[in-house]
């Protein structure tokens, strides 16, 4: 197509309200045509290698046909039906049996949603039954971390600990409370004396429930590797430590997984990498790479007994009209076979090496100040100085706007650059991310 259809195409999308929109943020959009592997494809002739996997979450990659027809075949026969209480469908039956304990053992209860805005919320919901059912209505309260992004429904909004994210839609939701994330390259509450990092920041877990009152607080919910908030990988004593917290003082453990499930970080979930279980899974985005809309929540079989032996009055009174939708379920099925035969997990490891050795590599331009991630995940975070790390969210996005020029699709989060390809992405794909990210860095020197 010519850039004057691309043009045509801009003007059209005008009646189009985006996420997160801003009119100077989407002055000049992508308008996106097609996509095969780690490349998108333009209506005016860009090839661009998408270094995002759309947002975190494409990770077969572009363009594959046994989805399309596996979707195809599904509505064909059947596209929905109703999956509330007194129906079911047999899609939704089968990968509720397949996830039964794949990502933990003794989480083999599936609630469907269609994305993981919607399965956060249903799990704040679901504390909060639970600690009903178990005669505590008094625990209502969440505990999150400064940074942490956990969608933006309203209540997954407050949870949410990034302000821009809060600003226009207060006043805020009461019951959320924020306390600093376990962030290795600036931590930003005390570590006392004698002090990891890790236990700092599962000390804040504890203080926090005390302040707030143990009776007062339903579960504590947590990216295992943050996304949005900068790629940050915690200690390797933290997660451990805030299970055993939880534990402690009865706090009920969400693990917010929806970025980093099925295989991004080279384990099915992520918390597997501390041995660490929660009570309540949150997925979505990887379950069916993109090619339909599908998350969900997983309960321990603790919060299941609870509602089996419910009061009529004290029936579950949640769910949406796409919950457990067949063709969305086909699809998600049909990703798992491809995740399992292509070895995901392992590829994400090994090609993850790869790309964090690259990345290293370009720690001598004097304003990259840490490289971090895991699997196939990481984030770049670029600053003015080395010495005290001072942000520079400006050089970030002179950076992202010269790699995008180069064909490099990366996600400026603040100042940090974040990386999360395609699992399907080859060796030589995952060389042309480093070439492209490092001539875009010399552009802007």
């Amino acid at each position: 197509m010519s850039k004057q259809d691309t043009a045509t195409w801009i003007e059209k999308d005008k009646k189009q309200l985006h996420p997160t929109y801003h009119p100077k943020s989407h002055a000049n959009p992508l308008v996106i045509e097609r996509g095969e592997g780690v490349w998108l494809y333009t209506t005016d002739g860009q090839k661009i290698l998408d270094g995002m996997a759309g947002l975190w979450n494409v990770n077969a990659g572009y363009g594959r046909e046994e989805l399309a027809k596996t979707a195809y075949d599904q509505m064909k026969d059947l596209a929905f039906t109703s999956n509330f209480s007194g129906m079911t469908n047999l899609p939704s039956i089968t990968l509720a049996d397949k996830l039964a304990g794949f990502a933990y053992e003794g989480l083999n209860t599936t609630l469907f949603t269609s994305g993981g805005s919607e399965a956060n919320d249903s799990a704040f919901k679901t504390a909060r039954y639970y600690w009903k059912r178990k005669g505590k209505p008094g625990k209502y309260k969440v505990i999150a971390r400064k940074g942490s992004y956990h969608g933006i429904t309203l209540a997954a909004t407050f949870a949410t600990g990034l302000e821009k994210y809060h600003t226009m839609f207060g006043p805020a939701m009461e019951g959320f409370v924020h306390i600093p994330a376990p962030n290795p390259y600036r931590y930003e509450g005390v570590v006392k004396a004698g002090e990891t990092i890790g236990q700092a920041a599962a000390r804040e877990l504890e203080e926090a429930i005390l302040r707030e009152g143990q009776d007062t607080v339903a579960a504590f919910i947590a990216e295992p590797i943050m996304g949005v908030g900068g790629v940050i990988v915690p200690p390797a004593d933290y997660f451990p430590l805030v299970r055993a917290i939880c534990d402690k003082y009865e706090v009920l453990f969400i693990a917010d997984e929806v970025i980093t499930g099925f295989g991004r970080t080279g384990e099915w979930f992520a918390l597997k990498h501390w041995n660490v279980k929660p009570d309540i899974l949150a997925f979505a985005k990887a379950v069916t790479s993109g090619y339909a809309q599908l998350g969900g929540i997983q309960i321990s079989d603790e919060i299941r007994e609870t509602m089996e032996s419910a009061a009529d009055t004290e029936a579950y009174m949640h769910g949406y009209t796409y919950s457990g939708h067949a063709m969305a379920c086909a699809v998600a099925l049909k990703n798992i076979e491809i995740m399992e035969r292509e070895e995901f997990p392992k590829r994400a490891r090994e090609l993850g090496k790869r790309l964090f050795d690259g990345l290293q590599t370009l720690k001598e331009f004097s304003f990259v100040g840490d490289v971090r991630g895991i699997g196939l995940v990481y984030g770049v975070e670029i600053v003015s100085n080395k010495e005290t790390k001072a942000a520079d969210p400006a050089l970030t996005m002179k950076i992202f706007k010269a790699a995008q020029e180069r064909g490099l699709r990366t996600r400026p989060l603040g100042n940090t650059l974040a990386f999360s390809p395609p699992l399907s992405i080859t060796e030589d794909e995952v060389d042309e991310i480093i070439k492209r990210l490092g001539a875009a860095m010399d552009g802007v020197a």
